[in-house]
């Protein structure tokens, strides 16, 4: 929430098209949820370092999307492959929920052609959105980590207003380059360590 704040501080906000590629993750939120209650496995951190190598892949290679035009809505086409991808993303987010930024990122810029700057807007409304959603299901469900939950939501708030303020005032080739950097951090540890 306070990334939301900071970029709506900053004159960065497109709260309709927020609201609706948020309210496009959670059906596929809530079945991702319901699954995630029942989440068991060794290979997890295997397949999260693989989606994160797909997400560098993605958004580091290709001819340059441009912005969506002066509207904040893409076209038709766009947004209906968008929104369709945000079922998805939101399963993902719902399920796991580690690293969901990263899968959410090749969406928002190749398929709705929006720069990073506006990417970070809208990502940080919609995780918003349906981990509210996802939480509930898991406080009903499993036993939550109340306790390390809000120590994670205190870093996450600072990470937030850090990143929404770099994101607003560095522009699109240092988040480019944060994000490269964490992508490739969390590869070698999810692989090696």
């Amino acid at each position: 929430m306070f990334a939301v704040v900071t970029f709506f501080r900053r004159g960065m906000a497109e709260f309709r098209l927020s609201l609706l590629l948020a309210l496009c993750t959670l059906p596929g939120a809530v079945a991702g949820a319901l699954a995630g209650t029942r989440l068991e496995g060794v290979w997890f951190e295997r397949t999260l370092a693989v989606v994160m190598l797909a997400v560098m892949i993605i958004t580091s290679v290709g001819r340059k999307i441009p912005p969506a035009r002066v509207t904040p809505f893409p076209s038709r086409r766009r947004m209906a492959a968008g929104c369709l991808l945000m079922a998805v993303v939101g399963v993902y987010g719902g399920f796991i929920q580690v690293g969901v930024g990263f899968i959410l990122i090749p969406v928002l810029q190749r398929v709705l052609g929006m720069d990073l700057v506006r990417v970070n807007m809208h990502k940080v409304f919609i995780v918003g959105v349906y981990t509210i959603v996802a939480l509930a299901i898991f406080s009903t469900r499993v036993q939550v980590m109340w306790l390390l939950g809000l120590a994670l939501a205190a870093g996450t708030t600072v990470g937030g207003w850090l990143g929404a303020h770099t994101s607003v005032s560095k522009g699109e080739r240092t988040i480019r380059i944060i994000l490269n950097t964490v992508l490739i951090a969390f590869i070698i540890k999810l692989l090696f360590f």
